[in-house]
């Protein structure tokens, strides 16, 4: 496992639905849920928006995600993508919470992509985590690397 610290970040709010968009009602992850089901992910466990975690100045690399999902068409308009799931713990305020590193392909993705040292998590609900929390974050060195300045 390799650890760094994060911290919380705004993101698109699009996987929670709470940007309004309209072409996904409800947020993209609940769009994407049944069908990442049908290919054998539960993530009911979860909170249903994304944690985004920035890691800066470290960027991540892809080494082999613990589960790859190609050509998901989870949406009737919307071009079919590419997700990737990792293994990660968080840990805040003395808890750790287990959850997945959720990665959209940027190649298959059409819109709202993070910047390089921006991670989203699946996790269940952290109460009193805020924008502007520091978190550790685990990752399993043999899915996922953290790379680039020295801090």
């Amino acid at each position: 496992m390799q650890s760094i610290t994060a911290v919380v970040v705004p993101g698109h709010r699009v996987a929670s639905g709470l940007n309004g968009d309209p072409r996904f009602p409800g947020g993209t992850l609940s769009m994407q849920q049944p069908h990442f089901l049908a290919r054998g992910l539960e993530l009911s466990g979860y909170h249903p928006g994304t944690l985004n975690l920035c890691i800066a100045p470290w960027q991540y690399q892809v080494v082999r995600a613990a589960l790859t999902f190609p050509q998901v068409q989870w949406h009737p308009t919307e071009p079919a993508e590419d997700f990737s799931f990792f293994d990660c713990a968080l840990t805040f305020a003395g808890h750790e919470y287990v959850g997945l590193i959720y990665y959209p392909h940027p190649e298959t993705k059409p819109e709202h992509f993070q910047a390089p040292d921006t991670l989203e998590m699946l996790s269940p609900k952290i109460a009193g985590l805020e924008y502007g929390s520091t978190v550790e974050l685990r990752v399993d060195s043999a899915q996922m690397r953290f790379v680039g300045c020295n801090p």
